[in-house]
């Protein structure tokens, strides 16, 4: 069964009111995960892109808007038990070292690269140590820089499944190149999962299971014309809703692949054929 996340990311908005809403409607609709991103602002970020101007609802500078964003313990302490009530798994891409120790003291199945941190080895190192189940997004990377970080999992001996992706916000349809899905399985010999970040849908992600994805992960929302920068490339609640019903009827849909005469045919065969 194709394992569904649900992307939170940073569009809880700084609410955690917010961000239960949106693993409410991930369990109600049946995905398997949510998924969040942790940063440490100030090492994440270089001082002049955090003092640049960027007005925002909470402030007037990078800064402002990223500290706002940003959940610390208690914030995920929470989350950590309201996912644990509502009988869904969660966890979330680190940024930097520290996040990632961070993330550490809750008991997560998952770990997560972000396309952005595929070159960052030191951080690499630090999760595949874990040697926890891990996606890797590959968005804006070439294949020597992938292979990089795939050697650096298997040097551990640590589980991964690579993400095909486009890193645009919203993507372009005519760039999601879902080919690369089967280029990335037979490069690297293991399973790779689709990351879309495009708008509107779910036909781009369907298509991607049909092309052999074991896992999809799409950004949620509860308002796609909310402030911020992802949420115009994520799904409402309702999107969310016939994406996962899509993705599960494939299941049915595409059977074992083994051809044979089903019962409900042989009514019309008896009466059709004469040979």
């Amino acid at each position: 069964m194709v394992f569904i996340t649900a992307e939170i990311g940073i569009n809880h908005n700084g609410d955690i009111k917010i961000a239960k809403e949106l693993i409410k409607f991930a369990k109600m609709y049946g995905c398997d995960a949510v998924k969040f991103q942790k940063r440490t602002v100030e090492e994440a970020y270089s001082k002049e892109i955090l003092d640049s101007f960027r007005e925002s609802p909470w402030g007037n500078t990078t800064r402002d808007e990223k500290l706002h964003l940003e959940f610390g313990k208690n914030e995920y302490d929470e989350i950590d038990k309201f996912c644990s009530e509502q009988k869904i798994e969660w966890f979330a891409s680190s940024w930097d070292v520290a996040s990632q120790d961070f993330l550490k003291q809750y008991d997560l199945k998952h770990n997560k690269i972000a396309s952005a941190m595929l070159t960052n080895l030191e951080l690499l190192e630090n999760v595949a140590q874990e040697k926890k189940s891990t996606f890797i997004s590959t968005g804006m990377s070439t294949m020597d820089e992938i292979k990089n970080a795939v050697n650096i999992f298997k040097k551990y001996n640590c589980p991964f499944e690579l993400l095909h992706t486009n890193s645009s916000y919203p993507m372009n349809i005519e760039e999601a190149n879902l080919n690369c899905i089967c280029t990335l399985e037979d490069e690297f010999s293991c399973n790779v999962g689709y990351s879309g970040h495009e708008s509107g849908a779910s036909l781009i992600c369907v298509a991607a299971v049909l092309l052999g994805a074991t896992s999809i992960e799409r950004h949620v929302t509860l308002d796609r014309t909310m402030y911020g920068s992802d949420h115009a490339a994520s799904l409402e609640p309702a999107g969310l809703q016939r994406l996962v019903r899509d993705i599960r009827l494939l299941d049915v849909i595409k059977g074992d692949g083994k051809k044979r005469i089903w019962p409900s045919e042989l009514k019309k065969l008896n009466r059709l054929r004469r040979n």
